[in-house]
Formats: structure tokens, sequence, C-alpha cells
């Protein structure tokens, strides 16, 4: 980092006082000078609000996760009685078709067996079963057995038709349709929902079910004999299914009995006690008699025409029993649509009460703290910051400016909800703010009477350097020895810089040297001057300084900032390199450019900036509040903010290496040459150069500066 060793070497007394002020209220200036970002709002679940809403979050998930599996219960429950019902409305569908093919069955048994009065019947019984085979062609389940068990119905009924008696096996004719039955019986979806239900409709599909099983007994029974009555007696294993199917029939009548309800028991007594149905038992007993084989002598059409009746009979037992189920299944979906609705209806209010619970909660203590947020905002954005301000610009006591002690807090204690311990924060976070007033109080007047001590020290270090210089140039006058008039020179020269360097002390105090009036003086004089008041001068190379009059108010203020500049690129290039010095005249700006040029270490692009920073700064920055290798950077931007609008001093790269500084001065503090050229000498590449890179870092600054205010 490249400095300015002279001021050094003039403040280095006061190096500790300066640094003891910077270390405690110089940068609470320089932050207020500027506008702190605003409040980072907290992510998540690190802020209060989101920590409530985890802490309350985990209750009512929970609390939804219970009533959660209450409502999938009764969905579930729902779903079931739905699929119940709808499971039943198929069953009675599935036995209208046993029940038709019961009838079918028996018909074609008899007809086989020789009764050629079943024709007609059996004719419009088939149409009854085919109608009922296309109304169950759309049912899954049932249409896989129709097409495994009735591919041969077409087959069978033409065999039957071809001759009746003696065209086709009875036995096997029967088996087929018996077959058919049983695979119907087997798909019936009563069968697989009838657990796990409600138990009164339980009951009712197993009523259902060992209904259909007697029924079927009934049925098969009826054809099975319908085709021996036909025959005149029984032929090879007929007797043993006749036993069989009666004793199926017992059994399937006692385990209805068992589940049935009451009416339904009656209902079940009324079938077989109608007249028809005592008729067929006399029939059946005939056939039990008839078990060696003897000759049966009965009316098949009788016999069928009573067993029918007990067949429809039982078949009407049936569908009320299946009405039973199906509205008992009905009664059950409407109370669960009504239990889920209600279950939803009540975790929705358990939630909304337990969420604005939650809400409540987090909002009291929110609130508060939002307020006390705002608060600690505006103390340290806008009240902190502009009472220091007003501090730190006062000359006066600063009693008057302190707020009391006892000042009311601006925290509305209504929004603070009564909470004693957030009351208690906002009352620390005012005495925190008064503390701090009175600390930037008294680091004010520190500062102000440290400022102070080093203007005096300036003034009278600037008197006695004055003093001295006068007395060095009468002893010039009348030393003769030319050894000892070079020392007096060399004296001279050394007083000059310490000239300088108190004038330096002045300028980063603030405080204006006492110039007596001058008259304009030329640009070479100007850089001359300069040169006389750094150490290595002999190493300084004055080019061509176009010719230009400065105005006397502005001679020495633009003398002592080439100095700092001259001395400054002195000490960072190499003992063996020049400084160069060049002046010309900017028609295009309207302004005269002095450039010092060294070919030393440079600079890296991170300092650079920071130094045209500095150089560029309007006195905003104390330099008590600059590290002490800076200060120099401070005194080139004050001399330059004292010489006014317009004057600008920028640092840029030297081509080759190096780094070069540039002053340039407004139309405004140039007087008219004396001695005018008929025209300017031109400008060589070297300064060409300085100029482009002069404007384009200018161009750069001041793009930074206007995205800075944006």
């Amino acid at each position: 980092m490249r400095v300015w060793t002279p001021v050094r070497l003039a403040l280095g007394r006061f190096e500790a006082i300066g640094k003891s002020v910077l270390g405690k209220g110089s940068s609470g200036r320089r932050r207020s000078g500027r506008t702190p970002p605003g409040r980072r709002s907290m992510p998540g679940w690190r802020s209060i609000r989101g920590r409530v809403a985890v802490v309350i979050t985990v209750p009512i998930c929970l609390l939804l996760a219970v009533a959660g599996l209450a409502v999938q219960g009764r969905a579930v429950a729902l779903g079931d009685a739905r699929t119940t019902r709808s499971e039943v409305g198929l069953s009675l569908r599935i036995q209208a078709l046993v029940h038709q093919l019961q009838r079918e069955r028996g018909l074609t048994n008899g007809l086989l067996g020789g009764e050629e009065g079943f024709r007609p019947p059996l004719a419009a019984t088939r149409k009854r079963v085919d109608t009922a085979l296309r109304g169950m062609r759309h049912e899954s389940a049932v249409e896989d057995v129709i097409q495994r068990r009735l591919r041969r119905l077409g087959d069978i009924r033409a065999a039957t038709d071809r001759g009746g008696a003696g065209t086709a096996d009875r036995a096997a004719t029967l088996n087929f349709y018996t077959t058919a039955v049983e695979a119907l019986n087997a798909v019936d979806p009563v069968v697989e929902t009838a657990n796990g239900i409600d138990r009164q409709l339980a009951d009712g599909l197993a009523a259902l079910r060992e209904l259909a099983a007697a029924k079927e007994s009934v049925a098969l029974e009826r054809g099975l004999l319908n085709g021996v009555f036909a025959n005149g007696g029984f032929h090879g294993r007929e007797y043993l299914t006749f036993t069989e199917v009666r004793a199926t029939r017992v059994a399937a009548l006692a385990r209805f009995r068992q589940v049935a309800t009451a009416p339904q028991r009656a209902a079940l007594k009324n079938a077989f006690g109608t007249e028809d149905a005592e008729r067929a038992t006399v029939y059946e007993s005939r056939a039990e008699g008839a078990a060696d084989g003897s000759a049966l002598h009965a009316d098949a059409g009788a016999w069928w025409d009573a067993m029918t009746v007990l067949v429809d009979d039982l078949y009407a037992v049936q569908q009320s029993v299946g009405d039973d189920a199906r509205d008992r299944a009905g009664r059950l979906s409407h109370d669960a649509e009504i239990g889920l609705a209600a279950y939803l209806v009540a975790g929705a209010l358990i939630a909304a009460f337990v969420a604005g619970l939650a809400a409540f909660a987090s909002r009291s203590l929110t609130r508060p703290l939002g307020a006390l947020a705002e608060a600690a905002h505006d103390v340290a954005r806008h009240r902190l910051p502009t009472t220091v301000a007003r501090i730190q610009q006062s000359l006066e006591d600063h009693a008057e400016i302190l707020p009391p002690a006892d000042a009311p807090n601006n925290l509305d204690s209504r929004l603070l909800g009564g909470a004693a311990e957030i009351a208690e924060v906002a009352a620390s976070l005012h005495q925190v703010e008064h503390t701090a007033l009175r600390l930037a109080a008294q680091q004010a007047g520190l500062r102000r009477s440290t400022t102070e001590s080093l203007a005096n020290l300036g003034r009278r270090n600037q008197n006695l350097v004055r003093r001295q210089l006068s007395l060095i140039t009468r002893l010039e006058r009348q030393e003769l020895d030319p050894d000892a008039l070079a020392e007096l020179f060399e004296l001279d020269h050394l007083a000059t810089r310490m000239r300088r360097n108190a004038e330096s002390l002045l300028v980063l105090v603030g405080q204006n040297s006492p110039q007596p009036t001058a008259a304009p003086a030329d640009g070479l004089e100007v850089v001359q001057s300069a040169v006389a008041e750094v150490e290595q001068y002999r190493r300084v190379l004055i080019a061509t300084v176009e010719p230009v009059r400065v105005r006397g108010h502005a001679v020495a203020d633009v003398a002592h900032l080439l100095a700092e500049l001259i001395e400054n690129g002195l000490t960072f290039s190499p003992p063996t390199e020049p400084v160069e010095v060049h002046g010309w005249y900017d028609t295009e700006d309207n302004t005269y450019c002095f450039a010092v040029v060294d070919h030393g270490i440079g600079m890296s692009e991170a300092d650079k900036e920071r130094a045209n920073a500095r150089l560029s700064d309007a006195g905003e920055e104390a330099f008590l509040a600059a590290p002490t290798r800076f200060l120099g950077h401070l005194v080139v931007g004050r001399l330059a903010h004292r010489l006014g609008e317009g004057a600008q001093v920028h640092l840029f790269d030297t081509t080759g290496g190096g780094l070069s500084a540039l002053l340039a001065l407004p139309g405004r503090l140039l007087a008219p040459v004396e001695t005018p050229s008929v025209s300017p000498p031109p400008a060589r590449p070297a300064v060409s150069s300085l100029l482009n890179g002069f404007r384009a870092g200018v161009a750069r600054a001041e793009a930074r500066s206007t995205q800075g205010a944006s």
C-alpha cells in the first residue's frame, strides 16, 4: 500500500492519541454517515415465530393423525357398506339367473324322461335364461363362469330338442346344469363380504347364502325326480343322488334357521306349509319307498307343478332376505356417510381451533417482539445516528442535545401486551441508547479537544518554521563561504519540508493556513515550488509544462498538493528512476492537467480503488478515524476539495509499470497567460496516454458512484 511519509513524520508524536480516538468514536461516526442495511429477516425455524409454529405444529399433526385414522376407519366402513349393498344387488341378480337355470334344468330332465308336455314351458324358460344371461355379460366374474360353464348350453339344448327321451344322457345333462348352478353360487360376492361387517348384516348375508343352498337342493330334487317320475323309476345312482340332495337341503335349512331372523324363519315355514309343499312331500315319500328299484307310478306334471310352487316360494323368501340385507347395507352406508361427515367436520373444527390458538399464542409473542425490533431498528438507523451527528457537529455543550435518562420510551405499553420480560428488554434498549449517546458526546468532545490541540500545535510549528526560514534567509544573505552557504541551503530545504508537514497537519484538522494574498503564478513556478519541498528533488524530472497561470489564492494549495504527489512517487520508485512531472492544457474539457509519473512498484486494483476513494472524499472521513498509513491520501483529497468544484485527483497505472497521479484544475482557477504563444505545442504520446487513462479512470469512478447511489 502506498503512503505519504511526510504526514506521518509530522504527526508521529500524536499517533497514540489518534489511535485511542479511532478505536472508540471514529468508527461510530463513519458508520453513522452511511445508511446501514435493513434488518435481515430471521430464516425459518430460527425465528421465534418459526419455533412457536414448530412447538404447536407437532401436537396439531398428532391430533390430525389420530383424526385421520378415525376418518380412515369411517371411510373404510363406508366403502364396505357401499360395496356390500352393491354386491347384495349383484347376488340377487345372480340368484335370478340361477332360478331360471334351475327351472330349465328341471324341465329338460323331465323332457328327457319322456314327458313331452314340458316342451312349451321349457321354450319360455329358455328365453328367460337367455335374457338373464345377456344382463350378466358386463359382470366380469360372472361372465367368466358363463364362458367356462355354459358355453355348451346350446349343444345341450339342441341334443334335448332333437328327439326327447333317449337322444341325450339324462344324468350328464342334469350334471351340466347342476355344475353351472354351483359355479354361479360359488362366485356370489356375498360369500366374500359376509365377514368383517355389521353382525346383523353378516347374519342376513349368511341366511341368504344358506337359503340359496337350500333352494338349490330343492330345485335339484325337483329336476331329478321329474326325470325319475317321467321314466317310471330310479336308474343307476339316481337314488343315491336323491338322498344326498335331501340331506344337503336339511343341513342348509338348519343353518338358515340359526342365523335367520324370526320373520325370515316364519316366511320359510309358510313356504313349506302350503298344500303344494305337502303334496310334494307325499311324492317324496313315494320316491323314498322305491329304493329297491321298483316301478314308480306318479304324475310327473303334478310333481313338477307342486315343486315349482315350492321353489318359487323359496325364491320369494330368498328375495325378501336379500332385500333385508340390501336395506341394512343401505342404512349402514348412510350411517357411515353421516359418521364420516361428522368426523370431518369435527376434525376441521378442532384443527381450526388449535390453529387459531397457535396463531394467537404466536402473535402474542411475535407482536411485542416485532414492536421491540422496530424500535431497535429505528434507534439504530435514525434516532441514534441523527443524534450522534448533531453531537459531533455541535460546538456547544452537549447536555442540551442528550435526552434525559428518565425520558419515556417510545414503545407503546399496550403494544407490548403486558409482557414484563419484553418491557424489561425495551427499558434496557432505552438505557443502551442513552449510554451510547453519552459515550458519543464524550468521544466528540475528546476528538474536538484532540483536533484543537493538533491545530494549535500545527500553528506553533508553522510559526516556528517561518521564523526559522526567515533566520536562514538572513544567514544566507550574509554568508560568503560557498561550503557554509551550501549547508545553509540544505537547512533551508529541510525547513521548507517541515513547513509543508505543519501545513499538512492544519489541512487534516480542517484549519486554513494564513496565506498572504499572492499574485497569479506561472505553472512552471508552481511545479518548481512543489519540487523544492521534497527531499530527493534531484530525482524529479520536470518535463514539458505548457504555459499556464494559476490564480493567486490557489497557488499554495496546488504547490502543496503536487509536493505530496511527488513525494509519494519518489518514495515508491527505485532510487535510480526519476519521477516525471508533466503539465498541459486540455482544450476539450477546458482544464489544465498536472501529471506525476513514476515507474515504481505500483498498486493493486483494490488498493488503487480505495486510494481513489480517499482522494475524492470531500472531508467526510475524519483523519482520526483513518489509519495513519493513509493520512497522505486525506491531505491530497482535502486540498483538492479546498480548490473547489472541478478540481480532481486520480491515480492510474503507468504504461510499463508504476503509478501516475493526475491533477485536473478547472478553468476558474486559471488566469490569462501574459504572453500566450501562437499555438500550444502538441501533446506528446506520453501526455496523450496519461490524459486517456485519466478520463477512463474518472469514467469508471463515476459509473461506480452512480451504481452506489442507485
